[in-house]
């Protein structure tokens, strides 16, 4: 058996993730439903590890000591990306539609949690099944999966995984059938066609909210300095300092009692230290390249969780599991049909929003921006309606998503 300390399970964890992006280039379906590349390889490996074990082998232990703080990090710039400034920029849509997202991620876990209770499991699986893993996507599954652990559910890491999944591929398969059918249904057309919107290829979880933001200010360099380097060094220094400070948070939240992930006080820390920068520009944070040091973190942390996965142990859920999904994915295909469109406007743009709801409620922002992309390649651009999504799927959701799982956590757990 091999034994990999913490260094050597990382740069397995980094093989793993171009493993997958190979993958992902050459398998068309795989790029079409938009699967992370981490996944991709590090389900792989998990599959791999399991057929093995159950030959009687076990291959290979890893040590995921780097997986927390991987983890930590990456919530750490979603902290670093919720700007009042911004959420200001984006007018009273922004709110409504955040709100909206808000609103559905608790009925989300409500229905989650009725459905699971009804079938004889857990209510916790229905909430790990509900807003955890679908609105909030692999990452917040398997963020929030200790705790979920801790409170009874057993194989939570590899249960949110999964829902995480069949969430994605969902959200990128009836996203755009129905933002298809309000606009032929109701013969909406652009308002204009001077504005041109991003293929969906070219746009990123953060790429939409990033292009309101500055240039990344360069610092001034000394003789002979790299002001990239500069730069660089900045980004993760502010990054670390948040997380620093996010611990003391974490630690007060602990005392006083309250169940949270660890990420919360560095969410928070780096909240504060953004929307402080922005009125003072004393530190003028580096905003795309914190942002690129989160999605490397991400990308880092996924490939390790799921190269680690129990997949023997959800046997005995896989049924309750398909049944809370198949709920959830009717229940937001209604609500992106009916109170979604009219809310947002019953306009074009609104039909573009009603199919981004989709693809970032069941799946990930990349499924949001994929789904509008089908539409306004067709039908022509929707200007709001990548303003909106994105600012909401990539960055704020994550907050008020985080507030309430841990409320359903220390309610049901």
């Amino acid at each position: 058996m091999i034994q990999l300390d913490f260094v050597s399970t990382l740069a397995a964890a980094g093989l793993v993730l171009f493993a997958g992006y190979g993958l992902q280039r050459r398998v068309g379906l795989l790029a079409r439903h938009n699967i992370p590349a981490p996944v991709v390889g590090g389900l792989l490996v998990a599959l791999g590890i399991t057929l093995l074990r159950a030959q009687g082998h076990q291959p290979v232990t890893f040590d995921t000591t780097l997986q927390a703080p991987l983890m930590i990090a990456f919530f750490t710039s979603i902290g670093f990306g919720a700007s009042v400034p911004l959420l200001r920029s984006g007018g009273p849509a922004v709110a409504v539609f955040l709100a909206l997202a808000t609103a559905v991620a608790i009925l989300q876990n409500v229905a989650g949690a009725a459905v699971a209770a009804g079938l004889g499991v857990p209510p916790l699986l229905g909430v790990l099944a509900g807003s955890v893993t679908l609105t909030g996507g692999p990452a917040t599954g398997l963020a929030f999966a200790p705790l979920f652990e801790q409170a009874g559910v057993k194989g939570a890491s590899t249960l949110a995984v999964a829902s995480a999944m069949v969430g994605i591929v969902t959200g990128g398969i009836i996203g755009g059938p129905i933002g298809t059918f309000l606009i032929e249904r109701r013969r909406l057309r652009p308002a204009g066609r001077a504005v041109a919107s991003a293929p969906p290829e070219a746009v990123t979880a953060g790429d939409a909210v990033l292009a309101l933001e500055p240039p990344d200010p360069v610092p001034p360099a000394l003789a002979g300095e790299d002001p990239g380097a500069r730069a660089l060094l900045k980004g993760v220094v502010s990054l670390l300092a948040a997380m620093a400070v996010g611990s003391w948070i974490g630690a007060g939240f602990t005392a006083a009692g309250l169940t949270l992930p660890a990420y919360i006080g560095a969410m928070l820390a780096a909240a504060a230290l953004r929307n402080l920068d922005d009125v003072t520009g004393w530190i003028r944070l580096p905003h795309r390249l914190l942002d690129d040091l989160g999605n490397a973190a991400l990308a880092l942390f996924i490939a390790m969780a799921l190269m680690t996965l129990r997949l023997w142990e959800i046997a005995n859920l896989a049924l309750p599991l398909a049944v809370i999904l198949a709920v959830q994915v009717g229940l937001i295909a209604a609500i992106c049909l009916w109170p979604t469109f009219r809310l947002m406007g019953r306009d074009y743009d609104a039909a573009v929003m009603s199919s981004g709801f989709c693809g970032f409620m069941l799946g990930t922002t990349a499924n949001a921006m994929a789904n509008m992309g089908v539409l306004t390649e067709k039908y022509g651009p929707a200007p709001r309606a990548y303003l909106v999504v994105p600012m909401v799927g990539a960055f704020f959701i994550d907050f008020t998503n985080a507030i309430i799982i841990t409320a359903f956590l220390n309610l049901l757990g």
